[in-house]
C-alpha cells in the first residue's frame, strides 16, 4: 500500500505527464485477465503509457485538466488512463485486434455453435475419454490412439455451457470465448470520442457508404430523378429509343443513315434472290 507522500508524487508526476501527450482515453479493467493486460502493454509500447492505480488517485490527475474532467463519468469500476499521440481510431482498432482465446466455463452462453471436428486427438486413454463421453462427444480408442468419430455441433449458440462440457472442452484445448481490452472513451484534445463512434472501421463504413450509393443510385434509376450519376444512362436511353424509332419509321438523319442504308440492302439482297434467273 502506498504512503500518503507516494500518493502525492504519484498524482503529481502523472499529471505532469499529461502535458506530453494529446491523447486522453479510459480503459476499462474489469473482468480482464492479467495476462491480456500485460499482453496489450507489451504489444503497444511505446504509442501507449498506461496509468494504472486506485480510482481516486486516476480522478485527481484527471481533474487537475477541467478537459479532462468527463472523463471521470467514464471510469466505472478498475480502470487505466491511456496517454498517447496516435490517431484516436488507430489506437481502438490496435485494442481490437489485440484479443485472447479464453476456455470455456460452467453455466456461460455459446456466443457460436461450439463444434467438434473428427479426427485424431493428442489426448491419452484413460479418464479423460470417460469425461468426453459423459459430455455427449463419440470417442473410441484406435491402436492406442483417442479419435473422435464425427463431426458434432457440442453446443449450440445461445444454450448454457454445462459443467462436464466445459471441462470437456479445456481437454480437447478448445476456447470458445475471446476478450478484448477496449478503450471506453478517448479524447484528443478537445474532441471526446466513445467507444461506440470508435469501433467503426474505415472497412465497414466504405462498404455502408457503397450498399447506400448503389440503393439511392436504383431508387434514382427507377423514379426518372435526374442527376450526375444517372444523366448518362438517361441519354444513352433517350438515344437508344430514338434510333430505334428512326429506324422503324425509315425516318433518314444523319445519325442513322448508316443502318438505314444497311437495311436496304439487306432487303434488296432478299428480293434479288426471289427474282428467277
Amino acid at each position: 500500500m502506498l504512503t500518503k507522500d507516494q500518493k502525492i508524487k504519484f498524482v503529481e508526476e502523472n499529471t505532469k505527464l499529461l502535458d506530453k501527450y494529446k491523447v486522453v482515453g479510459i480503459v476499462p479493467l474489469s473482468s480482464i485477465p492479467d495476462r491480456l493486460l500485460q499482453k496489450s502493454k507489451n504489444q503497444m509500447k511505446p504509442d501507449v503509457k498506461f496509468l494504472l492505480g486506485r480510482r481516486n488517485l486516476l480522478v485527481k490527475i484527471l481533474e487537475s485538466k477541467p478537459a479532462l474532467k468527463p472523463l471521470i463519468n467514464e471510469m466505472k469500476g478498475t480502470s487505466a488512463i491511456l496517454l498517447s499521440n496516435g490517431d484516436p481510431f488507430e489506437l481502438y482498432g490496435r485494442f481490437k485486434a489485440n484479443t485472447i482465446r479464453l476456455a470455456a466455463k460452467p453455466n456461460q452462453i455459446a456466443p457460436s455453435d461450439i463444434e467438434i471436428k473428427s479426427g485424431e486427438t493428442s489426448i491419452q486413454p484413460g479418464q479423460a475419454v470417460t469425461e468426453l463421453k459423459q459430455a455427449g462427444i463419440d470417442v473410441k480408442i484406435d491402436k492406442g490412439k483417442v479419435l473422435i468419430s464425427k463431426d458434432k455441433v457440442l453446443v449450440p449458440k445461445g444454450t448454457v455451457i454445462a459443467a462436464n462440457v466445459a471441462k470437456a472442452l479445456r481437454t480437447l484445448g478448445i476456447m470458445p470465448f475471446t476478450a478484448s481490452m477496449l478503450p471506453s472513451v478517448i479524447t484528443d484534445k478537445k474532441l471526446m470520442f466513445m467507444g461506440e463512434v470508435l469501433s467503426i472501421d474505415a472497412a465497414s463504413t466504405l462498404q455502408d457508404i457503397t450498399d447506400s450509393f448503389y440503393k439511392a443510385l436504383s431508387l434514382s434509376l427507377s423514379a426518372k430523378i435526374i442527376n450526375r450519376y444517372t444523366i448518362n444512362h438517361f441519354i444513352g436511353e433517350a438515344y437508344a429509343q430514338a434510333e430505334y424509332l428512326g429506324v422503324t419509321a425509315n425516318i433518314y438523319d444523319t445519325g442513322i443513315t448508316e443502318k438505314l442504308v444497311s437495311n436496304a440492302a439487306a432487303q434488296a439482297s432478299a428480293l434479288g434472290g426471289m427474282v428467277p434467273k
